[in-house]
């Protein structure tokens, strides 16, 4: 079996071995620079224009060379997993192959490729680690999955999609994006060369996670998980020998740690080891600096807006007439949700959803209600809240008055969220 390990300690590789290098350098580059994620925050300014070809480029070549047809006006964006990161992904395996074909001829007498192999690593261990790093953070500080919505917990169970329920499932307990998030962090070992393999193996754990959660439950971030994946396996490829050994054999076994390239003058060295800690640090910081602000702004700590809540209404009543609560009616309101301060959802008897913009002012007592996603109806209401849970909306609905009289909903009574931790359970409390 040919040996396609990579090492620095080889001093003359095979042909095969080359190749292989040559693929993965490429491919791997291009990955990184076109999919940085934040990892590397300035490559946002560095390789804005080269991302910006590509963005011209990939529904070109998607339908003129592909014959593949789609909205050629979506990039990518909350999802990751879209037919342009795609498409994006195979002319980066096309132009690997190409490119590593064209390097094996013109750099055919080289022996080795030791010293672009360990700057290939280092920009691998970099990648992994700040992106493990900043989702980490987001996970402690409990931003990317926050406590459940008061729209989801009003979702009836079946209509959630399998991302809402993994959403739902792990941002219920901040204890487990805890303990998920220190794990992903503790990615920070991969940055020096004396932890690099138990940084590499966290990293593995942690993005193996999260590449089954993503293929399982259908979250579209699988193509960076699972490149993820693959960059660690890359990064152990030259222990995996020694990692069977160790676990197989009843042979002592010994981690060879990387060479980092010598320079001849002292100030040189120091100059390059400064500035390795200065990025990391200034990384590090502003990651950890902008997480930590973010969770005032969208995330736990941020203020609720006012008339935070759940209302169910009592009475409705249009031009002075009392409306009945029929289940056909598609008009009348059954319930008001307020949770954000820009929207609200309206549920209305048939049990279909309709959201407004939403404007409160707590000083004059007013709310405005205005047309959001092709909804023209416009709504104007001075409010009145009491101290005995109920809210009245006085004011009209385009011209025509309107008053609506809810019962605001005790939040305790959702079990989900108020179940709470137990050390004793005589029965188990599945419900």
């Amino acid at each position: 079996m040919p040996d396609l390990s990579f090492s620095q300690n080889d001093s003359n590789w095979s042909l095969l071995k080359k190749i292989s290098f040559q693929f993965f350098f490429i491919l791997f580059s291009l990955f990184i620079i076109f999919n940085n994620n934040g990892a590397f925050y300035f490559f946002r300014l560095l390789f804005s224009y080269p991302s910006h070809l590509l963005r011209q480029f990939i529904p070109w070549f998607s339908a003129n060379v592909l014959k593949y047809e789609y909205d050629f006006t979506i990039f990518t964006n909350g999802s990751g997993d879209t037919s342009y990161d795609y498409i994006s992904l195979l002319f980066f395996f096309m132009v690997s192959l190409a490119g590593c074909f064209l390097w094996s001829i013109l750099d055919r007498s080289r022996k080795n490729y030791n010293k672009l192999y360990y700057w290939l690593i280092v920009f691998i261990r970099f990648y992994v680690a700040f992106t493990l790093i900043l989702y980490g953070s987001i996970k402690v500080i409990k931003l990317q999955f926050p406590d459940p919505y008061l729209s989801r917990l009003l979702q009836p169970f079946g209509e959630a999609s399998p991302m809402g329920l993994a959403w739902t499932f792990l941002g219920l307990s901040k204890g487990y994006n805890i303990f998920m998030g220190i794990i992903e962090i503790s990615s920070v070992l991969l940055l020096f060369r004396k932890t690099m393999v138990a940084g590499a193996f966290l990293s593995l754990a942690a993005s193996v996670h999260v590449m089954a959660m993503n293929y399982f439950f259908d979250v579209p971030v699988k193509i960076l998980s699972t490149a993820l994946v693959f960059m660690c396996l890359f990064i152990l490829a030259p222990y995996f020998l020694t990692i069977y050994r160790f676990f197989f054999s009843n042979t002592p076994q010994q981690l060879i740690k990387p060479q980092a390239p010598v320079f001849k003058k002292r100030w040189q060295n120091i100059t390059v080891t400064s500035l390795k800690y200065l990025f990391i640090v200034s990384t590090i910081g502003f990651t950890l600096s902008n997480a930590w602000s973010s969770q005032y702004r969208y995330g736990a700590l941020a203020p609720k807006p006012a008339l935070y809540g759940v209302y169910n209404v009592e009475s409705y009543k249009l031009n002075g007439k009392e409306l009945l609560p029929l289940t056909t009616d598609n008009e009348r309101w059954k319930r008001l949700v307020i949770e954000n301060s820009d929207f609200v959802s309206v549920k209305l008897m048939n049990d279909s959803n309709v959201f407004f913009s939403f404007k409160l002012d707590p000083e004059t007592k007013e709310i405005g209600m205005g047309p959001r996603k092709g909804v023209p109806t416009q709504y104007k209401f001075k409010y009145n809240a009491d101290d005995r849970n109920k809210l009245i909306l006085s004011g009209s609905k385009d011209k025509d008055s309107l008053s609506i009289t809810f019962k605001k909903y005790d939040l305790k009574n959702f079990r989900l969220i108020n179940r709470g931790f137990h050390w004793i359970n005589e029965h188990p409390y599945n419900r």
